[in-house]
């Protein structure tokens, strides 16, 4: 703890004393520190750091992309809104270990070939961005992370694009993710039922952690490999990967045949309200949101709003609009049908698909005749 408190009071010295005139001696190095996923929702795609260490002036430092404030005023409104600052912190490398190893993640290194005064550069590059208004940032999913913000300063550094994602090129961003939601099947249907058409883009940026790790094995700088062997730092073998009883495919099958088939009046409401209601934020977010994941999101064909005034008529008895706005649901259901069968995700929105189809094929024929009809109980 002695040790820490001694670290932490040297680096604020450094740094308040304008670190980027600190010079490097020829024992500096300079890594990239790839650290694994883990089983909460901020984890699952794992995190870059840069590591600067030189033994001559005792240091040992990491920079981090991607902090922010719980304490931002109106937090939440701008989390959803797209335009919540993040900001560059540091912390000795000794304390950023602890923290991996207690959520028990992998942390890998590879340590970069660079000419010392490529190495100066790079730090008084992060020191400059560091103690400037530079180090505040509006964050976005695949744009501006912790991988590409780190990627886009080391480049820039080198003077041109060293680094650059070199697999998975001509797959989308949606089927680049897919996997990291393996054991989270909640967090699989949210993402991606809440992402829009720019997800599927080919995924031609480089923004994710492990695929810097990649990228960096092949990397060439001088004509030479920018990055030497990979080191395993901390080595993961977790057999729990964050599932639960409820966190699976499971239970939500269950939940729609239940809906399906109990075919109960005031659980039919429920659910129709849940897709109007899950409608309505697409609709909100995609037009209030900065995040460019959420626009022109074409799962509004399923999570229709309209579903909300099906709702309101089925209350209200009113057989003919109920036939009516039950035969145009059944027409968009079918275009987000045609649409979504192409995705990634199709197999597991289809229970929602054929619920819903089942839901209005039931409304449908009850009220295509709507003299003298009972309501469905």
């Amino acid at each position: 703890m002695r040790n820490k408190f001694i670290a932490f009071i040297f680096f604020f010295l450094i740094f308040k004393s304008n670190a980027q005139s600190i010079p490097l001696s020829d024992k500096a190095t300079v890594s990239v520190l790839t650290c694994g996923t883990g089983p909460e929702m901020y984890s699952l795609f794992g995190h870059t750091a840069i590591r600067i260490t030189d033994p001559t002036v005792l240091l040992d430092i990491v920079y981090n992309y991607g902090a922010f404030d719980f304490g931002t005023p109106n937090f939440v409104a701008k989390f959803t809104k797209g335009d919540l600052q993040y900001f560059v912190t540091t912390d000795t490398y000794t304390n950023f270990l602890e923290q991996y190893r207690y959520e028990q993640r992998s942390v890998y290194e590879q340590e970069l070939n660079l000419p010392s005064a490529k190495k100066q550069e790079l730090f008084d590059n992060l020191n400059r961005v560091l103690m400037s208004d530079a180090r505040y940032y509006t964050y976005k999913f695949i744009d501006r992370n912790c991988t590409n913000m780190a990627v886009d300063i080391i480049n820039k550094t080198l003077g041109s694009k060293v680094i650059y994602k070199i697999k998975d090129t001509e797959v989308t961003y949606r089927q680049t993710l897919y996997p990291y939601f393996d054991g989270h099947f909640y967090e699989q249907l949210g993402t991606s039922i809440i992402f829009g058409k720019k997800v599927d883009e080919q995924a031609t940026l480089l923004f994710l952690p492990l695929e810097l790790l990649e990228s960096l094995k092949t990397a060439q700088y001088q004509n030479a490999p920018l990055a030497a062997k990979t080191k395993t730092i901390l080595d993961s073998d977790k057999s729990d990967n964050g599932s639960s009883w409820w966190n699976n495919i499971y239970t939500y099958l269950v939940f729609l045949v239940v809906v399906t088939l109990a075919n109960k009046k005031p659980l039919t409401v429920f659910y129709l309200m849940l897709l109007g209601l899950i409608g309505i934020f697409f609709s909100i977010a995609g037009w209030y949101s900065l995040h460019r994941e959420l626009e022109y999101n074409y799962n509004i064909l399923l999570f229709n709003p309209i579903y909300l005034l099906l709702v309101y008529f089925y209350f209200r008895n009113n057989y003919k609009w109920i036939y009516y706005i039950s035969v145009f649901l059944g027409v968009t259901l079918l275009i987000g049908f045609t649409v979504i069968a192409t995705k990634i995700y199709f197999w597991i929105a289809l229970p929602i698909i054929a619920t819903n189809a089942i839901i209005l094929g039931r409304f449908i024929r009850h009220y295509h005749k709507p003299d003298s009809l009972p309501a469905i109980e």
